[in-house]
């Protein structure tokens, strides 16, 4: 057990409160607010200086299975020996040792989804995981928790080596629809022939066991992964979505969330022509959900805060703002009754901040995962 005394809470729950105290049992937050009695003898981490926020949640990252420090050998997220590749689980190339994940940690990011790359049509199946911890499995909260297909550049020239598919936008969207395809048929005619584990996992997409993780720019791509996914009933998220807000009123009314950036890019592919710091405003004002995400390592993952700060910047309010790296993610990810925001029954996750979440210049004082203290910012800012 563990009473947390807090200067300031941001809840992302609309119970904002000064002075107030977390209390926590067994990983969980047991009771939340002002004038909570505190049980005799039970330990108190006196947080209150400072500003008490939710763990950030990033809905779009790589870290594991493309370690920093290392060269080459780190970069373990595309699978190039084959363009469709739905099998593949990302879990199984996570290391939950390397310092990308401790910058996510001690950075405030409790929670993220790791992607495998997008140079393949289907990269493989997704996970979402805590990022403090030594075994993935225990570190994970939902695996599979979708599925990875890429449109557009990306697939298109990376392998340039190659002869087969796919050289046009026209032929990554025709192998994705084989792949729907093989799904279907599995479905029909699976009852007594051998295991096929690319077509068991386009059943299970097709089923709505998860949804399907689209890395789409251009609005052109958005509209085909936004085609396909009608033309199969198939769940939709769009991952970075620059051009989002050019098509929104097709994505509002098909209720399809958008997870946007990594924002603190140059237009160094010819897909980021319309890069904008308004996008998320303008989505929000489309009724659009959305989350901000860091694409780590695209950018480090510790900057996710300060890409919500800009979106602030640019018109998003701040309570959308710090939502957008907090409970909208958990939303969109589906894992919005475990963390994103500090409520009764969920995990008792948190960061404690040196001032407000949005000013650049707050640092990250402490940091809980699961009612356990996984950083705490020394006078020599050493861990």
């Amino acid at each position: 057990m563990l009473a947390v005394l807090c200067g300031r809470i941001l809840t992302c729950a609309g119970t904002d409160c000064k002075n107030g105290i977390i209390l926590e049992k067994d990983g969980r937050i047991l009771n939340i607010g002002q004038n909570i009695p505190i049980p005799t003898e039970c330990p108190v981490l006196d947080l209150s200086a400072y500003t008490i926020i939710p763990g950030m949640v990033d809905a779009h990252t790589h870290l594991g299975i493309n370690e920093e420090s290392i060269g080459t050998p780190g970069v373990d997220n595309n699978e190039v020996s084959e363009i469709v590749t739905p099998s593949l689980r990302v879990i199984d190339g996570i290391n939950p040792l390397e310092e990308g994940l401790q910058d996510a940690y001690s950075g405030g990011v409790t929670t993220t989804m790791v992607l495998p790359g997008s140079m393949n049509v289907v990269g493989g199946q997704t996970a979402i995981i805590k990022t403090h911890g030594i075994c993935v499995d225990d570190m994970a909260l939902r695996e599979p928790a979708g599925l990875k297909v890429a449109f557009g550049e990306n697939p298109k020239t990376k392998y340039q080596q190659r002869t087969d598919y796919p050289r046009t936008r026209m032929g990554i969207a025709n192998l994705l629809r084989k792949a729907c395809l093989s799904g279907i048929n599995y479905t029909l005619n699976n009852s007594n022939e051998e295991r096929d584990l690319d077509a068991e996992v386009m059943a299970a997409l097709l089923r709505g066991d998860f949804p399907m993780m689209a890395h789409a720019h251009r609005a052109d791509d958005i509209m085909t992964a936004l085609r396909i996914c009608l033309e199969f009933g198939i769940k939709l998220v769009i991952q970075h979505g620059t051009e989002a807000h050019r098509v929104s009123r097709y994505l509002a009314a098909n209720e399809v969330p958008v997870l946007v950036g990594p924002t603190f890019t140059s237009r160094v592919k010819v897909e980021l022509q319309q890069r904008t710091y308004l996008t998320p405003a303008l989505l929000v004002q489309e009724g659009i959900k959305f989350a901000l995400i860091t694409d780590h390592p695209v950018i480090p993952v510790n900057m996710l805060r300060l890409q919500a700060a800009v979106a602030a910047r640019e018109g998003l309010s701040d309570s959308d703002a710090l939502k957008a790296i907090t409970i909208y993610p958990a939303e969109i990810l589906g894992i919005a009754h475990r963390v994103g925001s500090l409520e009764k029954g969920k995990d008792m996750d948190f960061v404690a901040l040196s001032g407000n979440p949005l000013d650049v210049r707050s640092k990250v004082v402490c940091v809980v995962m699961q009612g356990q203290v996984v950083y705490k910012q020394t006078e020599d800012n050493e861990v």
